[in-house]
């Protein structure tokens, strides 16, 4: 890499992710969602009619289905037109399965994954990565040392050549069926790329992998999908990092992510989000535990003019784990609801939620979850944490917890907390030669310190940099 990358990569944030590059597609769809479009993306594809037949089914439920309108609070969604939105663009790239060498892209998607700072970050710090460009997985490599032990990391649409039986069994099927919701819907129908991950039985991957997914054409929609089957007593860490520039019209997000957690397994799932402000962020995330499986998501929601998040853990088996840590952070115009859904379904299960949320400028942020303890659930325990931060009088902060307890054995625990930074606070920090940005800046960083120091040194220091710069009303 050149200095100037490496002098970019460390230290210009805004650069790294404000740029953009003309597009060069081989395989461009129509707008919005026909038949038409769906056959064509399956053709495109070379998928089996089984592949076809699901996307289709999905298609006439999503179309049968109406736009959620009722929910309390929630954001608006009128100006998310999806007739507008353009479902599948294919880079134009030599090998469609994508390169296992970053010198083989084409220069200006080669550039744009330099730029991210993704080839440094597997290098240095992962097991194995995946690059999304579009609605295309244009990079895939795993280190040779878990491909001997039976671990597959590689793109959804090989998984379903190469390994169909798994995805048949899993794919939309008991966690994130079409049926969910309207965008679950609309995902089952045009999904494109996305990570396949399969962790054998006591095989434990040691450093993390990771997807990270690029929109850069104006007026697009990407539709990843990930799949991840953590057998009896596995454990691996996935990372998600997504991004878009800012274009004068509305982008669409709308990923789906399964996770099948395995008895005594652990899986954990971290999220770092900065789409720009003109994106429609819309996902279905949801996992399923055995007997002691322990699930984890660590998310960090930013950027997005709408970002509706709620990743939801099923706690199926005795004995199973769930923990989440959310923060999310709104600027002006922006609107970020997020949360978590926990369904405790067995005896002695627990979960953890903790939500940290970040507003100014008028921006709204708004906490949303579910724990529901089922009938029989007993010695089942949960506790929920949420914490509000506002920077001024003109952003607001929601919480909306809901609680369904149906088992009178079980302990239950909520806390909330919604402050403004204190002028006696910014105060006390400037006595100590700070100014006012650094003296705020460093209380939000110890405000989210919880969830940054959940993820590996290289990407906590990448969200505490973006979360400056929305402070500063530098990104999107």
């Amino acid at each position: 890499m050149s200095s100037d990358q490496d002098h970019l990569k460390e230290t210009d944030t805004e650069a790294r992710f404000e740029f953009k590059k003309e597009e060069n597609s081989a395989v461009r769809s129509g707008k919005g969602l026909t038949e038409e479009v769906i056959r064509m993306i399956s053709d495109d594809k070379d998928e089996p009619d089984w592949m076809l037949e699901r996307r289709l089914r999905a298609l006439e439920q999503y179309q049968n289905m109406p736009m959620p309108s009722d929910w309390p609070g929630m954001p608006d969604l009128s100006e998310l037109d999806v007739e507008e939105i353009i479902p599948y663009i294919r880079p134009d790239v030599d090998k469609r399965e994508g390169v296992d060498d970053w010198t083989e892209l084409p220069d200006e998607i080669k550039d744009t994954f330099d730029k991210l700072g993704i080839p440094e970050a597997e290098k240095n710090a992962l097991s194995g990565v995946g690059a999304q460009y579009e609605s295309e997985v244009v990079y895939q490599n795993m280190q040779e040392q878990w491909e001997e032990k039976g671990v597959v990391f590689c793109n959804m649409d090989e998984a379903v050549r190469e390994h169909p039986e798994l995805v048949k069994e899993h794919f939309m099927t008991t966690c994130v069926p079409p049926s969910d919701n309207k965008f679950a819907a609309l995902h089952g129908a045009v999904w494109s790329g996305g990570s396949f991950v399969y962790v054998p039985e006591d095989v434990t991957v040691e450093m993390p992998v990771q997807a990270y997914f690029r929109m850069n054409s104006e007026g697009m929609g990407q539709f990843e999908h990930t799949l991840i089957i953590a057998e009896e007593g596995s454990e691996v860490h996935y990372i998600e990092g997504c991004s878009a520039p800012k274009y004068g019209t509305h982008n669409l997000h709308s990923g789906g992510v399964e996770v099948f957690v395995g008895e005594d397994a652990h899986v954990q799932y971290s999220t770092v989000q900065n789409w720009s402000k003109n994106t429609f962020n819309l996902n279905t995330k949801r996992a399923i535990c055995e007997e002691n499986g322990t699930m984890e998501w660590v998310s960090g929601s930013m950027g997005s003019k709408v970002t509706m998040l709620y990743p939801c853990t099923i706690l199926k088996g005795r004995g199973s784990t769930d923990t989440h840590i959310t923060i999310a952070l709104a600027g002006e115009g922006q609107n970020i609801d997020t949360g978590a859904k926990v369904y405790h379904n067995a005896p002695e299960t627990s979960s953890t939620i903790e939500s940290k949320s970040i507003s100014k400028d008028g921006g709204r942020t708004n906490y949303r979850g579910l724990v529901h303890i089922a009938d029989g659930a007993e010695n089942s325990s949960t506790a929920v944490e949420c914490d509000a931060l506002m920077f001024d009088n003109e952003s607001t902060s929601d919480t909306m917890p809901y609680m369904e307890i149906e088992e009178s054995k079980v302990d239950v625990a909520h806390e909330a907390t919604v402050g403004k930074i204190g002028d006696e606070d910014i105060f006390y920090l400037q006595s100590r030669g700070l100014d006012d940005d650094d003296a705020k800046k460093m209380i939000v960083a110890g405000f989210i310190e919880p969830i940054t120091e959940e993820l590996p040194i290289e990407y906590a220091v990448e969200l505490n940099r973006l979360i400056e710069l929305e402070m500063e009303g530098s990104l999107g």
